[in-house]
């Protein structure tokens, strides 16, 4: 008997891409992102320990136009993680396993971060006189 040489377990070559297979990698993803930004993070902290001269250094790196698109990137990455995080909880409580319910959470993770971010940003921007 001639055997196939096919996978052992169907992976994603096998499966359409749906929002809830998306948002469970947009979710690793995420958390991968926020334990590089933090690194963003700590070297913020040490510039506003070291000094002015330091603090000015970082304000500058900050405050350029790729470490803004970096900031707001950090900033979308933690919203939709912590939005897509009370999911899984409510979901480990056992709510939500009826396919409609994992669509419409999947999809409240992504919009719901979108609007967050918007939101903080327009803020922040508001607050300190950017717009």
């Amino acid at each position: 008997m001639a055997t196939r040489e096919r996978p052992l377990s169907p992976h994603l070559q096998v499966y359409r891409k749906q929002v809830q297979m998306m948002t469970s990698i947009t979710h690793r993803i995420t958390g991968v992102a926020l334990a590089v930004g933090i690194l963003g993070l700590v070297w913020g902290l040490l510039a506003l320990a070291a000094g002015p001269e330091r603090w000015a250094g970082f304000t500058a790196c900050a405050g350029s136009p790729p470490g803004l698109l970096v900031l707001f990137g950090f900033s979308w990455a933690l919203a939709y993680h912590f939005i897509n995080g009370v999911r899984h909880l409510v979901q480990d409580a056992g709510n939500g396993f009826a396919i409609p319910d994992f669509i419409r959470s999947s999809w409240i993770s992504i919009v719901g971060s979108i609007v967050l971010v918007v939101l903080a940003w327009a803020f922040v921007l508001m607050r300190w006189g950017q717009v």
